[in-house]
């Protein structure tokens, strides 16, 4: 399970790099498909910044810590960090739809990403600790 999190971990670096891209482009987004998905209106939005930082650094640095613990086994604490990550994402694509009502491919993707982390680790978290109860018992 450990290198299915890691891959994964490297399919959000992927598509964050790709929405920082976004983010710094001046020409027109290649991912401009219609009126409903464009990327450039999400990442030059006032919501891809947090602090002064793109959001899409974040998601870097979020998937890059992700990918350590995962190598590292420490799924708990990936778990932590991976539900954080889901609900910051839950809430940017609620931006996306009920602000900006244009959606990100690569912040799709991404949600995707962070989702399929998020379950994996609290699947692995759950047969962990049953596996150790029922060496106890």
């Amino acid at each position: 399970m450990r290198w299915v999190l890691i891959v994964l971990a490297v399919a959000g670096i992927a598509a964050s790099s790709l929405a920082l891209r976004e983010h710094y482009r001046t020409d027109t987004s290649p991912c401009s498909i219609n009126e409903r998905w464009d990327c450039g209106i999400v990442n030059h939005s006032p919501y891809a910044m947090f602090h002064g930082v793109p959001v899409a650094v974040i998601g870097i640095a979020g998937y890059l810590l992700l990918g350590v613990l995962a190598f590292r086994k420490a799924y708990r604490l990936m778990l932590v960090a991976a539900l954080g990550g889901l609900g910051y994402a839950l809430y940017l694509a609620h931006i996306e739809s009920a602000v900006l009502g244009v959606w990100c491919v690569y912040c799709v993707i991404s949600l995707g990403v962070i989702s399929l982390l998020s379950l994996l680790a609290l699947g692995t978290v759950i047969v962990r600790s049953m596996s150790r109860s029922q060496k106890t018992a």
